[in-house]
């Protein structure tokens, strides 16, 4: 049943209208993609917003606590956990591989992967438009993310960081 779901996601409900005042169909086209994304991930709370084009792999160990939402054309791996209250900005990435590439002799592509890292996204945290995360991230609680920035490391909670690589740009606290 679960492939049915992922299935009718990429096929149909990933296209159609976002958010809840587009047009007078919008708010049950994202409350279709909602039900659907709650038979697809392994947790989806209340209140969850995906928004159009949002890919998730297989979905199978995605968790996503109550009031979260993944923006427009997001990207985001099959086995990330987001906390209540995420804000995801339109193009974020997040990413949970990477190339092999420690011997010189062999060429990268013959190298195969690393292993998979989990990303988690801690509860209120603001992602904004274009992020990119790298993989096995922990963006703490409380933290902003500013538009464009490139993480590849962790950060206290209440941070607020940008750049590439991001750093510390103030603290919320």
């Amino acid at each position: 049943m679960k492939k049915i779901h992922i299935a009718l996601y990429y096929l149909l409900l990933q296209y159609l209208p976002v958010g809840k005042s587009y047009n007078r169909f919008s708010k049950i086209w994202w409350i279709i993609r909602g039900i659907t994304c709650k038979k697809i991930f392994k947790y989806c709370g209340k209140n969850v917003h995906i928004q159009r084009k949002a890919y998730f792999g297989s979905g199978k160990e995605v968790e996503i606590g109550d009031n979260s939402g993944l923006g427009i054309n997001c990207e985001i791996p099959s086995n990330i956990k987001i906390g209540k209250n995420v804000l995801m900005g339109p193009n974020c990435v997040v990413l949970n591989g990477n190339h092999e590439f420690k011997d010189n002799d062999i060429p990268i592509i013959e190298q195969g992967m690393r292993p998979s890292r989990r990303t988690i996204i801690e509860d209120n945290v603001w992602i904004g438009y274009g992020v990119i995360i790298t993989p096995g991230r922990i963006l703490k609680k409380g933290t902003i993310v500013a538009a464009g920035a490139v993480v590849t490391k962790d950060f206290p909670e209440f941070s607020i960081i940008g750049g590439n690589p991001a750093k510390i740009i103030r603290m919320r606290k």
